[in-house]
């Protein structure tokens, strides 16, 4: 039976996500916010941070003075590394306290593959196997038997929600898959300066990390598991807007697979799924109208070529790329409608 009301913790509540996800908390009927947490800024108000947060909240304090007792449900939007040795801590000393981890500390099941994508030894390696990996139309079904669930990154959402119903379904050819994502600069967090040192950062279109972005392993991990040969390239842009995403992903299909059926079957799998909007064939789509929404928008467009389409993905990183999916999850975990605080 599903609670009346939840008591949460946000840890990272003043960067980008951690303020939207407050936001969205703070409007959630079935939420009571117990703590905000952050290393900086103790004492203040979470509101001077972002003016859209109306409602009184707790000021901005230590995650040490926590009453973890009270405490049904806490949300870490940490950089990653820090995720991991706060729920090690946490885990088996307070039975009843459930995790959502916005970073990528509980995304790789390998060890070794985490290593080697984020340059350090993970510390809560036994708990990877506790957790579960959760774009939450792919996973409803089996968060319930999770204390720690982790989010996805916004790329990989974007990406995963209209690949993995055709990789199912074999409609398309498994190699020379290309994906192009383009990201407002929200996604590199409050210290994007100090990332991407290039001129005329605000009115210019950045390429990076060609060969090796982090969330290439979280692909690969995740599409693997549905189509173990499948070849593709990812490429990722920051484009002169604060948020939103749009992923394009140029495949192969089947000869026998027209874009109409494409449609139609991801029309078919999302049907229950509020938030998946599937467009008629051969529409155009941006980020606008998914801009501060929990939506993601998809459009299968055909090529010049014949067997040649892409499929255009479009999500909010900050909200279904982060904190809405986020509260998603939080809401089948607790058994509250699907889309509470988020509509």
């Amino acid at each position: 039976m599903a609670k009346k009301f939840i008591n949460v913790v946000v840890a990272g509540a003043t960067g980008y996500v951690g303020l939207d996800l407050v936001y969205l908390l703070s409007k959630h009927s079935k939420v009571k916010i117990i703590n905000l947490c952050a290393q900086k800024n103790l004492g203040k108000e979470i509101k001077k941070f972002d003016k859209r947060i109306k409602k009184k909240l707790p000021k901005i304090s230590n995650i040490n003075n926590v009453n973890w007792k009270k405490i049904d449900l806490l949300f870490l939007s940490l950089p990653n590394g820090e995720a991991q040795k706060l729920v090690k801590k946490l885990y088996y000393k307070y039975l009843k306290l459930k995790f959502i981890d916005l970073s990528a500390d509980f995304r790789l099941e390998d060890g070794k593959i985490y290593k080697k994508t984020y340059h350090t030894i993970h510390k809560a390696k036994e708990l990877i196997k506790k957790s579960i990996y959760s774009i939450t139309e792919l996973k409803k079904e089996k968060i319930k038997d999770f204390r720690i669930v982790s989010n996805p990154g916004c790329y990989p959402t974007s990406i995963q929600i209209p690949l993995v119903p055709l990789l199912k379904k074999k409609f398309i050819n498994l190699k020379n898959i290309t994906i192009d994502s383009k990201s407002g600069y929200s996604g590199a967090g409050k210290n994007y300066k100090s990332k991407f040192n290039f001129k005329n950062f605000y009115s210019s279109t950045y390429a990076y990390a060609v060969k090796n972005h982090r969330h290439i392993a979280e692909l690969d991990q995740e599409l693997k598991k549905i189509a173990k040969n499948i070849l593709f390239t990812f490429n990722p842009h920051l484009i002169p807007s604060f948020r939103g995403i749009l992923s394009s992903i140029y495949i192969y299909k089947k000869n026998n697979v027209t874009v109409k059926k494409i449609v139609n079957t991801l029309k078919n799998y999302y049907k229950s799924d509020f938030f998946i909007n599937i467009h008629k064939p051969n529409t155009q789509i941006g980020t606008g109208s998914v801009i501060e929404t929990n939506n993601c928008d998809i459009s299968v467009c055909q090529t010049r070529l014949k067997n040649k389409i892409v499929i255009f993905s479009s999500i909010d990183n900050l909200i279904k790329g982060a904190a809405g999916q986020a509260i998603q999850n939080m809401n089948v975990l607790f058994s509250f409608k699907e889309t509470s605080g988020l509509k």
